[in-house]
């Protein structure tokens, strides 16, 4: 028989966070401790009583999170009850869970522990809810994973006790190339990570009085720019940035995907589930159980598809939605991404993803044209004036080269836009700088948005949304024709909007 849910016992986290979790944030003040013996003032010893003191404060605040952090697990849900001053009580529904994310920083792998990420739908697609478990042995964090993502009994009949450490079959749908590296760089989240962690590095050196120009050779550097002429100090402030920004963007891309895989575990229990590893110093696990899958997207962001590659991502409900949510695979070759979003949907790409799209009217590319070109005309002009008044009579022919870039964009925007509808999934595409193509099933969209402004009312044009629990909460169909919009989404879902159409042409009859 099964447990009622107030029989069932409540777990503890592992020991050993007490001592990953004071060491982890003790790590943390290391450089402060450092920089205070390299450049304060007074006795030395006396300048560690602070960072000593405030490790003291954090052992015991570890100590008071493990005594009062419990979890357990029942047939129908999954509850967390933490904290002494501020107590918080979890619970999550287990129907509603929708992935597993495992993470083990690198003093959570010394110590043989994991972070369990569960990640689960709330009530509004725009929204997610879970809970996290910190830390939990390696063991015990894979038998969760396989223990959460299982669909629960709902009618009464016992489960058999299956055994825990019996591997599921595995199939393997792709591995990392090193060669893939060289889409490092044309990634915008790299580069961003590395401007993120020189500007913290700056903002320290900052905050505690440290000037780095105080290092003579640095200083020498800057006295030598700031005689040279000014676009050889440019040029070579933009060849050392430029260094810096890749090679801080290879070291990232090898830190973020060292040991990727993308794997499908298939057993009777699961029904079917993706899961991504990766990751050098942190290793990261995430679980989404296929049975939640909404969809696939491709994201090609511009200098990424410049280069022939792209980035697939997994749509379902519970996912982050941070920029690493939901991703597949290292940004790669673009028939790589294809490929892998065809694997994850199991359709064939052509089917998916690289479907033949639909050319929307020629309405929309006057639409694209007016948004782009109006825009860059207002911004030539006050160029102009801006040139006469201060003045700077380059400013106003400097700024011509907008026009021609605005019209590249605008037929950039028109050519990528598309939609069709295959026998299982609503595909579209819009986007220029970064170009997203979605494989939405059919049977994940529950309703649809139309909106028609003004403008797209008299070119004869609306723009639909196909309303989902996963990913964004809704992808669009941008400036399809009135008539052919409507037949898309009752195609789409048959029967979802024969009662609209049906009041309509009652109201139609009533005003004839």
């Amino acid at each position: 028989m099964t447990q009622p849910p107030d029989a069932t016992p409540w777990r503890r986290l592992d020991k050993r966070m007490l001592a990953v979790t004071p060491l982890s944030n003790v790590v943390r003040l290391l450089p402060v401790a450092v920089i205070l013996l390299l450049t304060g003032r007074g006795d030395p010893v006396a300048r560690l009583w602070v960072p000593l003191g405030i490790a003291l404060v954090l052992v015991i605040g570890g100590v008071v999170r493990w005594r009062t952090t419990r979890y357990r697990i029942t047939d129908e849900r999954v509850e967390l009850h933490s904290g002494w001053l501020n107590r918080q009580r979890r619970s999550v529904p287990r129907d509603r869970i929708r992935t597993v994310d495992l993470t083990a920083r690198l003093l959570h792998r010394v110590f043989g522990l994991s972070v369990v990420h569960v990640g689960a739908a709330s009530g509004s697609p725009l929204d997610s809810s879970g809970l996290v478990l910190d830390a939990v042995s390696k063991a015990e964090a894979d038998r969760l994973r396989r223990e959460l993502l299982d669909r629960p009994r709902t009618d009464g009949v016992p489960q058999p006790d299956l055994p825990t450490t019996a591997p599921a079959p595995v199939e393997e749908l792709a591995r990392l190339q090193w060669s893939w590296l060289r889409f490092a760089p044309l990634t915008f989240s790299s580069i961003a990570g590395v401007g993120a962690v020189m500007a913290a590095v700056l903002n320290l050196f900052d905050n505690l009085g440290v000037d780095p120009r105080d290092v003579p050779s640095l200083d020498d550097a800057a006295q030598d720019l700031a005689t040279a002429p000014i676009w050889v100090a440019v040029a070579t402030v933009g060849a050392v940035l430029l260094v810096v920004a890749v090679a801080g963007a290879l070291l990232l891309f090898a830190e973020r995907w060292y040991g990727y895989r993308l794997t499908r575990e298939a057993t009777a229990e699961l029904g079917g589930a993706l899961r991504v590893r990766r990751g050098l110093l942190t290793r990261r696990s995430l679980s989404v159980a296929e049975r939640r899958l909404r969809g696939a997207e491709v994201v090609e962001p511009l200098l990424l598809r410049a280069g022939r590659g792209a980035q697939a991502r997994a749509l379902a409900a519970g996912l982050s939605r941070e920029s690493q949510g939901g991703v597949l695979e290292p940004p790669a070759p673009r028939a790589e991404t294809h490929r892998v979003a065809g694997l994850a949907l199991r359709e064939h790409p052509e089917l998916a993803t690289l479907a033949p799209l639909r050319r929307h009217p020629r309405a929309a590319l006057q639409r694209r044209l007016t948004r782009a070109v109006g825009p860059a005309a207002a911004l030539v002009v006050l160029a102009f004036a801006a040139g006469a008044a201060v003045p700077l009579p380059w400013l106003g022919p400097a700024s011509l080269v907008l026009l021609p870039t605005a019209v590249l964009l605008a037929l950039d925007r028109y050519r990528n836009l598309g939609h069709e509808l295959t026998v299982r999934h609503l595909v579209t595409r819009e986007g220029s700088v970064q170009r997203r193509t979605v494989a939405l099933q059919r049977t994940g969209v529950i309703g649809w948005t139309f909106r028609q402004s003004v403008f797209q009312r008299r070119a004869g044009l609306v723009e639909l949304e196909a309303v989902t629990a996963a990913g964004a909460g809704g992808y669009r169909v941008l400036d399809v024709s009135a008539p052919d919009g409507v037949a898309l989404a009752d195609a789409t879902v048959p029967g979802l909007l024969t009662p609209f159409r049906a009041d309509l042409s009652r109201q139609d009859s009533r005003t004839a």
